[in-house]
């Protein structure tokens, strides 16, 4: 079923009738005769394809980069599409110049996911930071491997906009009169506002099966399937507090990014060390489109979030014809099956705010530190009570059939002291709960090494005065 839409492309009011799971990029090269937005990887690592969304957040513009190979055109209801066209009004921009004058544009296929993501940068960031821009890029790959000029070119681009500070009040002004966007953007606020769109209701389609929450998997295993699907996109279901605390239970609805879930300032208060982890999940776009429900109704073995979700003693909130409670750890059937009848979907994600003296520490084995599916991953929470250890959750990803809890060797830490003993006692109960398999990312015995191995990390991280790893080894 064809769905509605009416958005802002660049400068330009789009209205037209199109099947929502149609991917966006397609929409933008096929429909739209937009072709600075390429087509490379189609599975969200590449950037070539980096588009900017932006939308009105307590009337203010947020713009935020997505791969649009793998969103569904129906997601940009209401909101801003900016692509490499919409960057420059009939001359380069300043980071483009910047790149031109630093050779930072070789073959020039992965330059405008380059241009568009600095601009995202700049756009949400009023004191830019070499590092911090570079960071920015963590989805964009230069395969001419031009990555010292391409930092040349930011770090002047950063340099000139200190030196113009003009007499600008806004932010949004001062990169409009320091030629990083066009003028037109100081108009999109209040065109926005004018579409009148009801975004949550206009995107849901209750009777379609097929749910799509941030869509960074779908799109990429199904998208010709999905692409003529009736599709139901609950991206936007949630627009108010995704993230809030009631009576000490930490409630996350289940459409919450990875990025809205490492910025809010609930999670940093009292989770501190997972925002630390987060770095791990993915680029900046695929934060940006990844939900937490989704990680979780994915089902996939090695899924990150799901393993730091299942160490948090995590509460699935069930709706259907009724509103139920599961329990994170108990809901993994088998490979790719849950407790999930027909005509339910998960709402909220519940997690008791931590106890006094918790610790929590995730680790992450993988051929690339960062960008890359994990071979083995593990998370640990832990509560120490006069040296005793009161409350304890461990999962553990790759090693079986279903992101693992590990029953067995949580049962027999409790109560114990933090002791060499009671660690390698706890890895040998480890290694005879998973079942690991071989595959391309390692052989069973390489993978239950290394579990073993994060374990014993875990442990070191968090009493590093008690424990050195290379004495448990």
């Amino acid at each position: 079923m064809k769905m509605n839409l009416k958005f802002i492309c660049n400068k330009n009011l789009v209205v037209t009738e199109v099947q929502p799971g149609k991917s966006l990029l397609d929409f933008i090269r096929k429909d739209l005769r937009l072709t600075g937005s390429k087509e490379g990887c189609r599975e969200g690592d590449c950037g070539a394809c980096t588009v900017l969304i932006g939308e009105l957040e307590n009337d203010r513009m947020i713009y935020k980069t997505v791969n649009s190979c793998i969103m569904p055109v129906g997601d940009i209801n209401g909101k801003h599409l900016v692509t490499i066209e919409g960057l420059s009004d009939g001359k380069l921009n300043q980071i483009q110049n910047d790149f031109v004058e630093q050779g930072a544009s070789q073959c020039g296929f992965c330059t405008p996911g380059f241009i568009v993501s600095l601009c995202g940068y700049f756009l949400s960031n009023e004191k830019p930071i070499l590092k911090d821009a570079i960071d920015s890029l963590d989805g964009n790959v230069c395969r001419c491997t031009g990555y010292e000029s391409i930092r040349n070119a930011i770090n002047n681009s950063i340099v000139f906009l200190e030196s113009n500070e003009g007499d600008s009040k806004r932010h949004i002004e001062k990169l409009v009169s320091s030629n990083f966007i066009p003028e037109y953007f100081l108009e999109i606020p209040q065109r926005l506002n004018n579409l009148s769109i009801d975004i949550q209701k206009d995107s849901v389609n209750g009777d379609a099966k097929q749910i799509i929450g941030g869509g960074t998997d779908l799109l990429v295993q199904r998208w010709e399937e999905i692409e003529n699907a009736d599709v139901n996109l609950i991206f936007n279901l949630h627009q108010n507090e995704k993230i809030t605390v009631e009576d000490n239970i930490c409630k996350i609805k289940a459409t919450t990014t990875v990025s809205e879930f490492w910025e809010s300032e609930i999670i940093k208060k009292y989770l501190p060390e997972i925002t630390e982890s987060l770095y791990l999940f993915g680029s900046l776009p695929i934060r940006n489109r990844a939900t937490l429900g989704g990680n979780i109704i994915n089902a996939s073995p090695i899924a990150d979030m799901t393993s730091i979700l299942l160490a948090l003693d995590a509460k699935l909130i069930i709706e259907g014809n009724s509103r139920k409670q599961i329990k994170l750890n108990e809901f993994y059937t088998g490979y790719k099956t849950m407790k999930l009848e027909p005509g339910e979907i998960l709402d909220d994600i519940h997690i008791e705010l931590p106890d006094e003296g918790a610790r929590f520490n995730f680790e992450k084995i993988s051929r690339r530190t960062y960008l890359d599916i994990a071979s083995v991953n593990s998370s640990i929470y832990l509560v120490i009570d006069k040296d005793v250890i009161s409350e304890v959750h461990l999962s553990a990803g790759g090693v079986a059939p279903i992101p693992l809890y590990l029953f067995e060797t949580v049962n027999y830490l409790k109560g114990k002291e933090i002791a060499f003993e009671t660690i390698k006692s706890a890895a040998e109960i480890t290694l005879k709960e998973i079942k690991p398999i071989s595959d391309a990312r390692g052989s069973s015995a390489y993978k239950s090494l290394m579990l073993r191995n994060l374990l014993f990390a875990h442990f070191a991280k968090l009493f590093p005065n008690i424990i050195v790893v290379e004495e448990l080894i």
